[in-house]
């Protein structure tokens, strides 16, 4: 069974469950009409299915590599870029002043998610361009836009963005790399960084690289840093890509999985660079790009658990082992294999619930200014981004083990979607990070935010209590019981907080998903649906009990130990 764009799924959340039509209410979007959506959702799921799905496989099996400095990317990559600039994929939300297509982040993460079901790998390179276009916008000086942005959202250059260190991980104060004023409007960036995505190709003309440096003198911390447009190839008097700038690839990561993507060390030798936004204000410039980067890093976990779901399906439907209990006479008839496919099915469809409802927050924060929808999108992109990824990383394991033994052979393409999958837990903010910004940060409003979302799906219970009572009364009572752990939280320090952060941010997504399960239930009570949402309600939305209880547990038991008895 090939890969399938599961159209069907996003029309249907759009149109019941996460209000697509508020954004197209607004002046903004008000061209993303529900023909318009349907006819470009339709047009990407083509792409996905014909052109990039068939590079799954041979990204895994033939890697990017480095000759003689250049980066080679794996066989049909080129073309398959190709297909998706020339369609207009990598700026569909950019504005159209540049030449993009000025989308809704919504249909955006729908199309995204779509390309990562299909081949991750590939689908990095042009998640990377959208998020550099994203800081150009917001960002950069008038004369960087016009000549970057045509070029980036054509797709005929491509975007990066540097920010870690061999010594500055998470914690990117610590950087090293510098920045001198040339005097002349340039400067001369010096440094390494590591893990940079798509680095480098070898099918667009230019790649683009967003540096994070200090500039002399600059205090130190995140307050020093700022941010600098530095391309591979120094743009001429006409604005294409001229002589090669001072900077180089030094070496491409050997990675457990996501081999087609060349994850790179990348290398400034006094490379010219432009600096993009004010003095000492990279971390707001890069955040720009990396609040909307861990949404769409949350779609490709996602992405990722519906290839692996398909792939497993597809497999049970075939497979033919013991006597079964149904009479297809495959594994799907064995009620193990068929937990394991209503699990997969059944997390993946909240955890894309959950990020299009960040997506909608997001665009009528961007439509409307609201501060409320701000409060909203700034509240679910952690929840979107950790349950997303670990969904991915759950539901491409039990993709394995639907497989059995066979799961474990690389032959089957089975594991190649555990090992694709996996780093998406710990880039863009590891989850424990992402937690930890939900119960801190995020709720330094008291938990107004996070109440306004309670409100709602308690109300939306209590209006199907009388068609469905036994998946409504459930979810009224998980909403309530995070409620009353919500008031807890706030209440207590940091070193508590966190110590619950993780286990609470999963029980939100617990209840969030039962939202999703239960409004589609609603609208589709007899269909699949409605019967997917009945398994999410009974079997695992009663999780968050337990979630809820470890995150009101304390600090004490984690902290008890010294080091030492770490390794007793």
């Amino acid at each position: 069974m090939p890969y399938r764009a599961p159209v069907d799924d996003y029309s249907f959340l759009f149109d019941h469950i996460v209000g697509l039509d508020q954004v197209i209410a607004t002046d903004r979007f008000a061209e993303a009409t529900p023909d318009v959506t349907s006819a470009i959702l339709t047009e990407a799921g083509k792409l996905c299915e014909e052109v990039m799905a068939p590079l799954q496989r041979p990204g895994d099996l033939h890697p990017a590599h480095l000759e003689n400095g250049v980066v080679r990317t794996s066989p049909g990559y080129a073309d398959g870029y190709k297909a998706i600039a020339e369609g207009g994929w990598v700026g569909m939300a950019a504005d159209p002043e540049y030449g993009g297509m000025g989308l809704p982040m919504t249909v955006t993460s729908a199309v995204n998610e779509m390309m990562s079901a299909a081949c991750l790998s590939l689908q990095l390179a042009p998640l990377m361009s959208q998020g550099q276009i994203e800081a150009l916008e917001h960002h950069a000086s008038d004369a960087i836009k016009e000549l970057y942005l045509p070029k980036l959202i054509s797709g005929e250059w491509s975007g990066t963005m540097n920010l870690t260190e061999p010594q500055a991980g998470s914690d990117v104060g610590a950087l090293t790399s510098k920045a001198e004023d040339n005097g002349d409007g340039t400067f001369s960036v010096t440094g390494q960084k590591i893990y940079i995505s798509w680095g480098d190709n070898d099918f667009t003309d230019n790649v683009c690289h967003l540096v994070l440096a200090r500039l002399p003198g600059a205090p130190a911390g995140t307050k020093g840093i700022s941010l600098f447009l530095v391309p591979r190839n120094i743009p001429d008097e006409n604005g294409n890509a001229g002589v090669a700038n001072a900077l180089k690839v030094v070496s491409l990561e050997h990675k457990m999985g996501l081999h087609g993507s060349p994850t790179c060390v990348m290398q400034y030798d006094g490379a010219t660079g432009w600096m993009v936004g004010a003095e000492g204000g990279g971390m707001a410039a890069m955040f720009t790009m990396m609040n909307n980067a861990r949404l769409g890093v949350g779609g490709q976990g996602v992405g990722v658990a519906e290839g692996a779901y398909q792939h497993a399906l597809a497999y049970a439907l075939d497979r033919k082992q013991g006597k079964t209990d149904g009479d297809t006479g495959t594994i799907i008839d064995h009620a193990d294999v068929r937990r394991m496919l209503m699990t997969m099915r059944a997390e993946t469809y909240a955890a894309r619930g959950i990020g299009l409802m960040c997506a909608v927050a997001i665009d009528m924060t961007t439509a409307t200014g609201d501060p409320r929808w701000k409060s909203r999108a700034a509240l679910l992109t952690p929840i979107a981004k950790a349950f997303g990824t670990d969904i991915g990383n759950e539901v491409a394991n039990m993709g394995i083990q639907v497989h059995g033994g066979m799961g474990f052979v690389e032959e089957t393409g089975a594991a190649q979607y555990a090992r694709d999958v996996r780093v998406t837990t710990i880039y863009e903010g590891t989850n424990g990070i992402q937690a930890m910004d939900l119960v801190a940060r995020k709720m330094m409003d008291g938990g107004d935010a996070a109440n306004l979302i309670l409100d709602e799906i308690e109300a939306a219970a209590e209006a199907a209590r009388d068609t469905l009572p036994d998946l409504a009364e459930p979810v009224w009572q998980a909403s309530e019981s995070l409620r009353e752990t919500t008031e807890w939280l706030v209440k207590q320090d940091h070193r508590t907080r966190f110590a619950g952060a993780v286990p609470y941010l999963r029980a939100f997504a617990r209840v969030l998903g039962g939202h999703v399960h239960l409004m589609s239930a609603v609208a589709d009570a007899d269909g699949a649906r409605g019967k997917v949402a009945a398994f999410y309600i009974q079997r695992l939305l009663p999780e968050h009990g337990s979630l809820l209880a470890q995150t009101q547990a304390g600090d004490q038991d984690l902290f008890g130990m010294t080091p030492e008895e770490f390794a007793a």
